[in-house]
């Protein structure tokens, strides 16, 4: 933040909040003070005065000055009084008015400034879950979340988790600075019939696209038949759970044990994972199949696909002789992230 806006901010807070009419009493009486002391105290300088008002006001009582006469001392009892009680005030005002914010914070009524950050529409069982393994993944732990969601309060304890009350219209979204956010998680409505949960959702990621159209926006449907819908919103993933699950159902009957393989992929911190990383220098210009016996070989990571950059498709199992250029992202299973040279993503 430029010191110049910070200081605009502080202003304007001071104005709203009073504080400068509390702040030029306070000034008053430690310039009174000043004043009183030096002219009561012939031996005092107009410097040892202030300091000893200052130091009398906000009751650090040092001791190394004090009044002798009675002039000196009657001026004393004034600003121990006024000044002391004062400042008891201005800690007051200072402590409700971060008590108020934090309670505003908690009910979901701030707006907020982050940058890079992630938003999550709605909360449910699978927020819970999206956020959980966030906070599990190294690249993700504090980046701030805002949550905008139907709730009376802030449903979890979660320093980087930020709560805007009420839908993920145009206004809430809004204040949670989606101009400058990175990621957009929408989720359906449990509550809601599939068709009028399918379009709220289409409906939300318009809106996300009028108003940041390089956010990363992954949208949750119910419905496989709405996926046109949020194309043309242009959705940059869409997933739908249901169709997933029954997928996943139908594989283990097929092939018993399919799903252990993806759960422990799609978990973070439990076994093997996906990563997503760069091309490395030395690998670019080689073939798949060069790529995955090397990485095999001397990082034991498996490459299952490869980005054409990016925003570009997803080539899942490429052929043998395809050759990796420089743009291109690796999509891996390893242990742990690779540390290869790529960029991690």
């Amino acid at each position: 933040m430029r010191p110049l806006s910070f200081l605009q901010r502080v202003w304007r807070f001071v104005l709203r909040e009073n504080l400068h009419r509390l702040f030029l009493c306070i000034a008053f009486f430690a310039f009174l003070g000043t004043l009183g002391l030096a002219a009561f105290e012939p031996e005092m300088s107009m410097l040892d005065a202030l300091w000893w008002s200052l130091v009398t006001m906000t009751t650090v009582g040092y001791g190394d000055i004090s009044p002798a006469t009675a002039g000196g001392r009657a001026m004393a009892v004034l600003v121990m009084f006024f000044g002391i009680g004062l400042l008891g005030t201005l800690s007051a005002t200072l402590a409700g008015v971060l008590v108020e914010r934090k309670m505003k914070e908690d009910r979901g009524m701030s707006s907020y400034a982050f940058k890079a950050h992630i938003i999550l529409c709605r909360w449910n069982h699978r927020a819970r879950i999206i956020l959980s393994e966030l906070r599990a993944e190294r690249s993700t732990a504090k980046v701030p979340v805002v949550l905008i969601a139907n709730e009376a309060s802030k449903p979890l304890d979660d320093e980087d988790l930020f709560f805007v009350q009420g839908e993920p219209n145009e206004e809430n979204l809004n204040k949670a600075n989606l101009a400058q956010a990175k990621t957009v998680i929408l989720l359906g409505e449990d509550t809601l019939h599939p068709e009028q949960r399918d379009a709220q959702v289409v409906l939300t990621a318009l809106a996300v696209e009028s108003i940041n159209p390089s956010a990363y926006t992954i949208v949750e449907l119910v419905d496989a038949a709405n996926i046109r819908h949020c194309r043309r919103a242009k959705a940059n993933e869409i997933i739908v759970a249901s169709e997933i699950g029954s997928r996943l159902m139908a594989r283990a009957c097929v092939n018993h044990g399919i799903t252990e393989v993806v759960s422990e992929l799609l978990r973070v911190g439990e076994g093997n994972e996906l990563y997503k990383l760069s091309v490395p220098p030395s690998l670019v210009g080689k073939t798949y199949l060069d790529v995955l016996t090397e990485l095999k070989r001397e990082h034991d990571t498996i490459v299952v696909a490869v980005q054409k950059g990016e925003e570009g498709r997803v080539l899942s199992n490429p052929r043998a002789d395809s050759v990796l250029e420089a743009e291109d992202l690796l999509i891996v299973i390893a242990f742990h992230y690779p540390e290869i040279g790529g960029v991690r993503r």
